[in-house]
């Protein structure tokens, strides 16, 4: 019997790299999963590498409509939840104070403050009793890297959701935690970077290399399986220990 044999999912973002990966982590550990994507083709595509137990829907994270229609699938397939990934999100790490209009600013906590909220909120009249939250937040915000700190600061109001919703949420028993990668090399935001890129990055990691999406996903297995039923509230950072030294 898998970790998480009957139970259903909902991840957001769920089309490529890390949020892909524990997508597929999860069915094979016997969940049911709803993804969501913002192109049709690309959500498509994810399903079928997925390949069971699985129902995409177009939808994007930071517009209100498109969770309700979300949720609403959710209640017309399964009737509830069990487990929510709130993955979708990112931003721009090149923008250093004096370089950032007020559009970044406006789509950085849309999709990162204001998209993780409302997933969470718009999710809990589904959420079963005991169930399990995780909030994808950053490395970012625990470092003070030049040009992120838009970024960063979005994050760190990520991690601070789980602190309050852990208490918010105590009396459902809904664990509530937030997890924080670091430079994962097989994601969009480190395709086709330079050698001199690479080494640089890969010289601020202890381990002495890039992480890997299916490490994240094995990280987001522990936070939503029974393995972590006494862990509510925490960081997890996944990151080779790049901001930890």
């Amino acid at each position: 019997m898998g970790k998480l044999e009957g139970k259903v999912a909902v991840i957001t973002g769920g089309t490529s790299g890390m949020a892909l990966e524990t997508a597929k982590l999860f069915v094979e550990e016997g969940a049911y999963v709803f993804i969501t994507g913002r192109r049709q083709e690309v959500l498509d595509e994810a399903v079928k590498a997925i390949g069971r137990n699985v129902t995409g829907v177009r939808a994007d994270s930071a517009n209100l409509a498109d969770l309700d229609r979300l949720y609403e699938k959710v209640k017309s397939v399964k009737g509830h939840i069990d487990i929510v990934f709130a993955s979708a999100g990112g931003g721009e790490v090149d923008k250093p104070i004096g370089s950032i209009s007020e559009q970044l600013v406006d789509d950085t906590l849309n999709l990162n403050v204001r998209g993780t909220l409302f997933t969470v909120q718009k999710a809990l009249p589904l959420m079963r009793e005991g169930g399990s939250i995780i909030l994808n937040a950053s490395n970012a915000h625990l470092k003070g890297y030049a040009g992120a700190s838009l970024y960063a600061a979005a994050k760190a109001a990520v991690r601070s959701f789980a602190r309050s919703w852990t208490n918010d949420l105590q009396d459902r028993k809904i664990r509530v935690n937030s997890i924080s990668p670091g430079a994962i090399g097989d994601t969009a935001a480190f395709a086709g970077i330079s050698k001199e890129l690479t080494d640089y990055f890969v010289s601020l990691v202890p381990l002495g290399r890039f992480g890997l999406s299916t490490e994240i996903a094995a990280a987001v297995l522990y936070l939503a399986s029974d393995d972590s039923r006494f862990t509510t509230a925490i960081d997890l950072v996944v990151d080779g220990g790049m901001s930890q030294v």
